[in-house]
């Protein structure tokens, strides 16, 4: 996956954070969900060009899933990134196995990709099903290891994934085809509760730490901090409220229609952030990086023009004086005096 063919490969990376494992990510990464034709289809093409815009841009993390375009991002990313000499990271998941599904091939995919239900997912987080998940996406990304293997969405699934699951990817990591383990889930109890039982490195947590929720601060990131654990935040625009700087109020917020007492506190946040000169998406970037165990905030791009956009994000100076009176109104608690 290391070549050296698409340009842009040689700008210096962001600044970056490290894993316990000595893994360093960059503090903003890709997330390749839309990779997979998620909602609308996009290309080969311009997934390319997303990723050589990230990598001049300096981003060197990516992050996908089977689950993705039932196989389709892991593919695209892949390809994109064959043909460069950049040291990148890239974070796939496990616990969705995809198999052949032809009696369903003539109709699309009924989990949000546009893409034909040639295959099935099956949850699956026996040791059998792990290491047949990591053949599958190494086969798919066209390489020999991953980075980061996160369990994917285990919430129903606990006792198989803290037990069998685990132990697969610690197996890999001690051989190498897996580089660092964790978690990855829509809800921040759990995944503490990950970190405090077993030996994981990293978790993503996505939507629940972020300008309008901050629920991972009250029980992973503190544990996550004492046992040094990195934390990967995402979703951070809560499905699209916090994606624009004035507050649409038929956006979406974590995958429904925002409730109003949402949207309303939304727009207290856009309000304050406007007088302190400070856009509202980029406040939601660069919110999460304000916690030391954080080590990068990951985000959806689909296109050139979204990778763009959003390092203009992650770059946008924000005084100080922002963060203090998100923090003093109430409606933010500031990351960095909670740690």
């Amino acid at each position: 996956m290391h070549n050296d063919q698409l340009p842009g490969a040689s700008t210096p990376p962001m600044p970056t954070r490290s894993l316990r494992t000595g893994h360093h990510l960059t503090e903003l990464g890709l997330g390749a969900a839309q990779f997979g034709n998620l909602f609308t289809e996009t290309t080969d093409e311009r997934s390319t060009r997303a990723v050589k815009a990230a990598l001049e841009e300096g981003i060197r993390y990516f992050d996908t899933a089977p689950h993705y375009g039932l196989g389709l991002s892991e593919r695209r990313l892949g390809q994109a990134l064959d043909d460069t000499d950049a040291d990148v990271l890239v974070s796939s998941k496990v616990g969705r196995l995809l198999m052949e599904s032809p009696e369903t091939a003539d109709r699309l995919d009924d989990d949000g990709f546009v893409v034909p239900a040639t295959k099935r997912r099956v949850w699956d987080f026996s040791r059998d099903g792990i290491l047949r998940s990591v053949e599958q996406s190494l086969a798919r990304l066209g390489t020999d290891r991953l980075d980061i293997a996160y369990l994917h969405d285990p919430d129903d699934h606990w006792a198989e994934a803290s037990s069998s699951g685990i132990a697969a990817l610690m197996e890999l990591r001690d051989q190498g085809v897996v580089g660092a383990i964790g978690a990855g889930m829509n809800q921040s109890a759990m995944p503490a509760e990950f970190v405090r039982q077993t030996d994981i490195d990293v978790v993503m947590v996505a939507g629940r730490l972020t300008v309008l929720d901050q629920s991972a601060l009250d029980d992973l990131l503190p544990v996550a901090l004492e046992r040094g654990v990195g934390v990967v935040a995402a979703a951070v625009y809560n499905s699209g409220l916090l994606s624009t700087a004035t507050v649409d109020s038929s956006a979406h917020f974590d995958y429904g229609q925002a409730p109003r007492a949402v949207v309303e506190r939304a727009t207290r946040d856009a309000e304050v952030c406007g007088r302190h000169g400070v856009s509202l998406p980029a406040a939601a970037v660069q919110y999460p990086l304000r916690h030391p165990a954080v080590v990068s905030v990951v985000t959806g791009m689909r296109t050139e023009e979204h990778v763009r956009s959003t390092a203009k994000r992650y770059r946008e100076e924000i005084p100080e004086s922002l963060w203090e009176e998100l923090h003093s109104s109430g409606l933010a608690p500031d990351p960095a005096r909670t740690s």
